[in-house]
């Protein structure tokens, strides 16, 4: 700021008057400072002067690599926290980096709120977490801790994918888990729940699964398998999410499965990938934007207004058909 004042020929007390926006300074002058700046390639450091006031405006996101419906959260975060005049830093957890240091990355920033994209954390640290620092859990609920909560009706989506596929004719249906995934345990109860609603509970069967494009593999692998042993495959598959529903109909489009014709998929979470395939999936939509702006909208809520009890805001899916589900084959 010395330099450019210098450079303007000015007290570096108006320079700062005329980054700060305020008035005192004429046209010409600002003109003047703003083209200097530029010249030098001076850019005011809005960090340390937030810092200054002890405030960093600045939220946390924790998110998983690879994780395809995170990347649509993270595209809802930026424009809300930017109407709310925030910025946003971003910290990956992978195989090498457990969510718990992509907290610490993110605290260590001085952002002064995080949002959990989806975490696999212990209730315990979750817990703990939310006594040290404005925390939101997107997917992922602990009602025991003082934690705020965004996610969607698993339930209820879960039961329209199911509807969905029965009166299409499907009885042999078979749901891959997500372990334990955020959501996974909600999907996996509506799913027997809804086998048992329909009466088809002795058909029901859970393959233990993760919420990745290999367990879908694996699955489609396990389920061809059986086939060459004599097993009929399902008629119908209901993937933990969309990532795992890939996996899958890789595994069955290479061993000559035709979907819809021979076997119906059906995925969750309608992440930007389900509908870029040349087949698009099937699958229960959640709401990646609105999921996006609650999250932020509780952080900045709790940072601004002190204490206040952990809400949950529940939003409703919707299944979403595409070419991935059709009518039970014939010998199905």
């Amino acid at each position: 700021m010395a330099d450019v004042a210098e450079k303007a020929g000015v007290s570096r007390a108006l320079v700062s008057i005329i980054f700060r926006n305020q008035a005192g300074a004429s046209r010409e002058t600002r003109e003047r400072v703003l083209r200097v700046a530029d010249e030098i390639g001076y850019r005011p450091d809005s960090a340390a002067r937030l810092l200054a006031r002890g405030r960093s405006r600045t939220l946390g996101v924790m998110f998983t690599v690879h994780q395809t419906f995170h990347t649509d959260l993270i595209t809802g975060i930026y424009p809300e926290a930017e109407r709310l005049g925030y910025d946003v830093l971003l910290s990956g957890a992978t195989h090498g980096r457990s969510e718990a240091k992509a907290v610490e990355a993110l605290l260590s920033h001085r952002c002064e709120a995080v949002i959990l994209l989806g975490p696999d954390a212990e209730p315990d640290y979750l817990a703990e977490l939310g006594q040290r620092t404005v925390a939101v859990s997107i997917s992922r609920r602990v009602p025991q801790a003082h934690v705020d909560f965004v996610h969607s009706a698993e339930g209820k989506g879960v039961r329209q994918a199911m509807d969905h596929l029965v009166e299409l004719g499907h009885r042999r249906i078979v749901h891959i888990d997500g372990g334990r995934g955020p959501g996974s345990a909600e999907r996996r109860r509506a799913y027997r729940a809804a086998m048992r609603r329909h009466g088809l509970q002795a058909q029901a069967r859970v393959i233990p699964g993760e919420h990745t494009e290999e367990s879908g593999v694996e699955t489609g692998r396990l389920l061809l398998a059986e086939r060459g042993s004599g097993r009929p495959l399902p008629t119908a598959v209901l993937a933990g999410n969309d990532r795992c529903a890939m996996g899958l109909l890789m595994a069955l489009t290479r061993a000559g499965v035709e979907v819809p014709r021979d076997l119906s998929v059906v995925g969750y979470d309608d992440s930007h990938l389900s509908h870029l395939m040349p087949l698009g999936l099937t699958t229960v939509r959640q709401d990646a934007f609105l999921m996006a702006e609650h999250a932020v909208r509780f952080a900045v809520e709790r940072l601004e207004n002190g204490e206040l009890p952990p809400r949950e805001a529940v939003l409703d899916p919707k299944l979403v058909v595409r070419g991935t589900s059709g009518p039970v084959p014939a010998e199905g």
